[in-house]
């Protein structure tokens, strides 16, 4: 663990990945610090980089988005320039939701949203497979998610 974090911050970070909307004042009274140190703690917290920012959680199935699909892809040559034309390529899709880089068989994994089979068949067939950098891909629909996002396993 980084050693400018004492138990304070651990608390304020741990609070805060259940609950990123806690005031100061909230924040104290679960954590037992006054609520201007929490203040300036988050503040700091921010400020180093420990803590990234703050967003809501959307029910995606509200939106109309239905499929939530892991591809996982191979690219078609292994270099430098290739990887970067994938990268900024799901990097301007605002289907793909997470990418990874892996060892192993697949060169890739990405978490994919759509609405439907037909949008999920239109990714593939028009935006991946035909992009030079990709040579192979395999999609696997998400029937049931087990744990969507997990507070990070701190002090």
């Amino acid at each position: 663990m980084n050693e400018v974090l004492d138990q304070f911050d651990l608390k304020i970070l741990r609070a805060l990945q259940i609950d990123g909307r806690l005031t100061n004042n909230e924040l104290s009274e679960k954590i037992a610090l006054s609520a201007s140190q929490c203040s300036r703690r988050r503040a700091r917290l921010e400020a180093e980089g420990f803590i990234r920012g703050y967003q809501a959680m959307l029910d995606r199935e509200r939106l109309g988005l239905e499929l939530l699909v892991v591809i996982s892809v191979t690219l078609a040559t292994h270099n430098r320039d290739n990887a970067q034309r994938f990268a900024r390529l799901v990097n301007d899709l605002p289907e793909v939701l997470e990418a990874y880089s892996l060892t192993g068989e697949m060169d890739y994994h990405i978490k994919v949203v759509v609405r439907g089979l037909s949008d999920l068949s239109r990714f593939v067939n028009e935006v991946l497979l035909p992009h030079d950098s990709v040579q192979h891909v395999k999609t696997a629909i998400v029937l049931t998610t087990l744990k969507q996002f997990g507070p990070l396993p701190i002090g």
